[in-house]
């Protein structure tokens, strides 16, 4: 993982994002537009065979269209059953039909057992009668659910400004409004629980409860409040922990969105990018549903035989303009031919089933492909910015234009190749979830086991392939490579960085899902108390509802999708700018031969991450890491101080040389030649007094004494030679300006 690229090394004329590039995964990109002619194929067939008619319109037993123009039951919309519990039977399973008589009917009956009970009431039911008496309205909260939608559009555009502009400020804004926004809910929630004990029929939990269609009624009963006050509770808790737990590295992750807010202040069309995402994703589900009701009313009217005894012709296919004279009528008295449900033997209806599959494969595909073109847009976009040496003098004049036109032009065919990957899988779960279903009722433990395991692994491996795919899509934005190589490019980028990984990229997705918790948890709170109509200046423009909870979640999701979509820009942002933060890491040194491209803040963020590696947990690394740590700061360090080291241990050395060189010499000059006169003096008075003839001769004495001086002077001599040798040497490397020792 240490080693890096062969094709990484410095290259001069690299200015970012490629533009001589080539066309890349074009066997995919044949396939992909080949699997849309058949989409296109396949719709044009559902939409010449199906009828939505069948769909919009109730059909009575006769398979024929209530309230439809032109017919006879043109003045009678509605859809009447003889005896709706027999839909209660089996029966509807096997034949997707209810076995009662279905008649087409002008209007529903005024007259029930439960209104006449109602009339018979005190005046305390009347309250709670009339409520379910009143007449149906439509769309009675479209213009209050469009103003919450447009209330949350207007809060996120805030936010995003206000990012661009005060990034640091708004972040800390925003940690303590979060926690406010959840604390004020926890305290909402033990309100109400205080309020209701006492209550009449507050005590009832929610198993007795059971389900109930009117979710106001749950809101009456302590349990459910309490519940709510213990999520809400475990929520803050862990929220508080993660922001003490990441004090240090919120600081760091906090500058990098400051960074973030620059690139998009340089690039402020990508603010509206989403918007095309936006519509081409609406375009894509449009297509999708329009083709799966087709496709699933493109089926024949079949009648079959009903009966209350036995009969031998029971269920079988029958004709309603002939059933009356043919023997069937004879044979069994009380039977009648009643329309079962839609389907045929042609070719076409054998085959229906994998058109449906057909449709929601390439709707999984086509959505894939549209999201994953705005990644590489954007990507395409942040990496102009980051790659240009003078900003904004060097960012190109529209870089999402630029960005977008290279991705169609020469990269669709990776597009279509991530995003078939992607979908394989997410089919794969789909067929999952379907046998998930149809386990429900059987009592095979094992299987459910194995199903269950099986689902968790593929949930496992769709998180990874968004994960890659993503970072693979900035590569290809950036050097236009094919998308396997991208992908393995981008893969162990991340792996030799993986420390950075977990303390910018990370903890900057906490940061950015904080936004979008407050911007919901605004929008929901107001939506609540305008829709219970608790807010007293707008009482009266409120409306009146019996399932308010309805339109607040409504609200709430529509506001989740649009924060969504406006932060996750700043996402792809963050993660194109450590990506290219990486590259330029290990592309340049910083040096002014080899220039950073990243700004001095982002360069500040490097040695706050550097410091934190160092003191990763006080934790001692082993050597192998140690040494990959010391190779990859000698190559991060620049071109000049490599030099000054490398002078600084030569020079290191030689000392030390001199050092161990002159240790073995002084010794001998004062104590060991003091030592070996006295030995040789004793050694002279023996030879004297058992010869003393020699004593007369003075010459070999001189000799002697001559000799004894002799390795002295020697050894000045080596000294002052191999001082003579270290200053040469010194001289070379310091040049002629260093000072002489």
């Amino acid at each position: 993982l240490y080693v890096k690229r062969k094709d990484l090394n410095f290259d001069p004329n690299f200015k970012g994002p490629i533009h001589n590039r080539g066309c890349t995964d074009i066997l995919c990109c044949i396939l992909f537009i080949l699997a849309l002619l058949g989409y296109f194929a396949v719709g044009i067939l559902a939409w010449s065979q199906g009828d939505p008619r069948k769909v919009i319109y109730p059909t009575d037993s006769r398979g024929q269209f209530c309230g439809q123009s032109g017919t006879n039951l043109e003045k009678k919309p509605l859809l009447f059953y003889f005896n709706i519990l027999k839909c209660a039977s089996p029966l509807v399973l096997l034949e997707f039909q209810c076995p009662t008589t279905q008649l087409c009917v002008e209007s529903c009956p005024d007259r029930h057992l439960t209104l006449v009970k109602a009339k018979l009431g005190t005046k305390e039911d009347h309250d709670y009668y009339r409520r379910y008496c009143k007449e149906g309205v439509d769309f009675l909260c479209l213009s209050s659910l469009c103003s919450g939608l447009v209330i949350a559009m207007v809060v996120s555009l805030i936010f995003i400004v206000l990012l661009r502009f005060l990034a640091g400020i708004m972040v800390w804004v925003m940690i303590v409004l979060v926690i406010l926004v959840i604390g004020y809910g926890i305290f909402h929630c033990y309100m109400e629980f205080a309020s209701l004990k006492g209550e009449p029929g507050a005590d009832v939990t929610i198993r007795d409860l059971g389900i109930q269609t009117d979710f106001s009624v749950y809101l009456q009963i302590r349990q459910t409040w309490l519940a709510f006050m213990i999520i809400l509770a475990i929520v803050e808790v862990i929220i508080i922990l993660l922001l003490i737990f990441l004090r240090k590295r919120l600081l760091i992750a906090i500058a990098l969105i400051k960074e973030a807010s620059r690139a998009i202040g340089h690039v402020m069309s990508s603010l509206f990018y989403p918007l095309l995402t936006f519509a081409l994703l609406s375009v894509v589900i449009t297509y999708w549903a329009i083709t799966a009701v087709f496709l699933s009313t493109s089926n024949e009217q079949v009648y079959k035989v009903f009966n209350n005894s036995d009969c031998p012709y029971s269920r079988d296919t029958c004709d309603p303009a002939t059933f009356n004279s043919s023997n069937v009528s004879a044979v069994c008295p009380d039977a009648e031919c009643l329309f079962a449900f839609y389907g045929g033997e042609t070719v076409y209806h054998r085959y229906l089933i994998l058109f449906q599959f057909y449709n929601v494969f390439l709707f999984f595909w086509c959505a894939n492909f549209v999201t994953a073109l705005g990644q590489v847009t954007l990507s395409g976009a942040f990496a102009s910015y980051y790659w240009a040496y003078k900003k904004p003098d060097d960012i190109p004049a529209y870089p999402i234009f630029s960005s977008l036109g290279r991705a169609l032009r020469y990269h669709t065919g990776s597009l279509a190749f991530g995003s078939l990957i992607l979908s394989l899988v997410q089919v794969i779960r789909v067929l999952l979830e379907y046998l998930d279903h149809k386990l429900k009722g059987a009592n095979n433990k094992c299987a459910k086991f194995m199903l269950s395991c099986m689902k968790c692994c593929f949930w496992c491996l769709e998180k990874c392939i968004k994960f890659l795919n993503r970072n693979a899509y900035i590569m290809i934005a950036i050097y236009g490579k094919n998308f396997c190589t991208s992908a393995r490019e981008a893969f162990f980028l991340l792996m030799r960085n993986i420390i950075r990984v977990a303390v910018l990229d990370k903890v900057t997705d906490f940061l950015l899902f904080l936004g979008k918790l407050l911007i919901v948890g605004i929008v929901g709170i107001f939506s609540f108390f305008f829709f219970s109509g608790r807010i007293r200046a707008v009482e009266d423009a409120a409306p009146s509802l019996n399932y308010y909870w309805v339109p607040i979640l409504t609200v709430v999701v529509g506001s989740y999708l649009i924060a969504h979509g406006f932060f996750s820009v700043y996402a792809m942002c963050v993660d194109t700018l450590f990506l290219c933060f990486c590259e330029d890491l290990e592309r340049n040194d910083g040096s002014t031969e080899r220039p950073y491209f990243m700004s001095p803040e982002l360069h500040e963020i490097l040695s706050k991450v550097k410091k934190q590696e160092d003191e990763h947990d006080g934790v001692e690394q082993p050597d192998a890491v140690k040494q990959a740590d010391e190779v990859k700061l000698q190559e991060e360090m620049p071109l000049h101080q490599q030099e000054d080291r490398d002078v600084q241990l030569k020079q290191e050395t030689l000392l030390k040389q001199d050092n161990e060189e002159q240790e073995p010499l002084q010794p001998k000059t004062d104590k060991e030649e003091v030592k070996e006169e006295m030995e040789k003096k004793q050694e002279e008075e023996v030879h004297q007094n058992e010869v003393p003839e020699q004593n007369e001769k003075p010459e070999p004495e001189v000799e002697n004494t001559s000799d004894e001086v002799k390795p002295a002077a020697d050894v000045e001599a080596v000294k002052e030679e191999i001082n003579e040798k270290k200053k040469d040497e010194l001289k070379e490397i310091n040049g002629p300006s260093a000072p002489q020792e």
